[in-house]
């Protein structure tokens, strides 16, 4: 609407259009002209500008460690927020470190303070298994004899910031360049396994990908695992019959798919009113259909969660998410899009597929509801044999191990 309309031409568009959808567009055109003003997107931006770093500007490190017992290691990670699954899968593996004796410290990196402390009592109140020492990334990470990079920010912030005779690792959990489109962040992101750390990918896709977009394999490839102690079918359920589905909500990371998950399970609806359906994760609003809106549970309740419905929808456009393997150890069928990059980690039978439409999701979910042997068909994926966490953790301690040891180490410093 610009500024020379008449009112004719108002009227004309409210009654065309409704106030509504006037309204929508102007707050838009408002927000939009807020973020021009105001830079938003330097707010997001994660890095500080001293600690961008070039791998073509990078120089040779010389660890001064060349064993393998009592390690001091320090993982660099973001602050993380309660339920973080990234950060779950992470402390697992310094978890791992730690039960074989060494030392753990973990540096948070936060873009606006050196204070870390209300980080860490999320940390301490969320995992509370973890005995890491906490730390600032930002105020010195000289004193470890190895130090592990878990995002491409923080593989950033190792190579300005890590002493140069410390080994370098990079733990990777995804191919992060393909979380922006293409331009600055995905350069940044990318030119991080070019670094010429220890680089170890989790699964098969990340390994993959980065061979054919950078011409880089990683060091290492570790398998994904499964917290069997937690998702299990529980006895308490086995004689309840199984309703509704499940959908974990994720309104910020659009490769989960939120908004196509929202249209697919409205569309499901209109054909299976008797099926409730569960959203957890984030608070959702604005749906066209009733949900049961959760919020955050912890890991022992999704777990009940799984046990009491039938399908669980879990849409990923980059690695895997670990949802599908903690569904089916419920006895709760996975439902996701088509994508070669999950397939390259999850083989299994009991999956259901879907092209990445509403309409094509909407009908995957009914197969997976009106299957005849619900309940015996949950038993049986259930019983399937699956890798636990601990093999991913023996095999990170592994490699970890194995370079600190080793007289040569290929890796970039400052």
């Amino acid at each position: 609407m610009g500024s020379g309309m008449s009112a004719s031409q108002l009227i004309s568009h409210l009654r065309t259009e409704g106030v509504a959808t006037i309204a929508r567009r102007g707050s838009r055109r408002l927000f939009e002209a807020l973020g021009e003003r105001l830079a938003w997107s330097e707010f997001d931006f994660p890095l500080r500008e001293e600690d961008i770093m070039d791998s073509s500007a990078l120089a040779p490190a010389a660890p001064r460690t060349n064993k393998a017992d009592r390690l001091h290691i320090g993982w660099v990670c973001m602050p993380p927020g309660a339920g973080s699954g990234g950060h779950t899968t992470l402390f697992r593996m310094v978890q791992g470190l730690e039960e074989r004796g060494h030392r753990c410290t973990l540096f948070l990196y936060d873009r606006y303070a050196d204070d870390v402390a209300r980080h860490e009592e999320v940390i301490r109140r969320h995992w509370p298994g973890l005995r890491a020492d906490v730390r600032s990334a930002t105020t010195g990470m000289d004193d470890v004899d190895a130090v592990v990079a878990s995002s491409w920010a923080t593989a950033h912030v190792v190579a300005a910031r890590a002493h140069p005779s410390a080994h370098r690792f990079y733990f990777i959990q995804d191919y992060e360049p393909f979380f922006y489109p293409r331009g600055t962040l995905y350069a940044l992101a990318e030119d991080t396994y070019r670094f010429g750390f220890t680089n170890i990918a989790l699964g098969n896709m990340i390994a993959g990908v980065m061979e054919s977009e950078v011409g880089r394999a990683p060091e290492a490839i570790v398998p994904f695992g499964v917290d069997t102690d937690v998702y299990r079918i529980l006895p308490e359920f086995e004689k309840v019959p199984r309703s509704g589905v499940v959908f974990y909500a994720k309104k910020s990371v659009d490769r989960r798919g939120y908004l196509l998950a929202k249209l697919a399970l409205e569309r499901f609806h209109q054909t299976h009113p008797e099926q409730e359906i569960h959203v957890y994760g984030d608070h959702v609003s604005g749906w066209s259909i009733p949900v049961a809106d959760h919020g955050n549970l912890s890991p022992r309740q999704l777990n009940e969660l799984y046990n009491r419905t039938i399908a669980g929808l879990a849409i990923s456009f980059t690695n895997i998410s670990l949802v599908p393997e903690e569904l089916m150890c419920a006895g709760n069928i996975p439902v996701l899009n088509e994508s070669a990059y999950s397939r390259a980690v999850l083989s299994t039978d009991d999956a259901v597929w879907a092209l990445p439409t509403p309409w094509c999701i909407a009908d995957a979910l009914a197969a997976a509801v009106e299957a005849p042997d619900v309940d015996a068909r949950a038993a049986r994926v259930a019983a399937s044999e699956r890798l636990d966490w601990e093999v991913t953790k023996k095999q990170i301690v592994s490699t970890i191990e194995s370079a600190c040891a080793a007289s040569v180490v290929g890796s970039r410093a400052r």
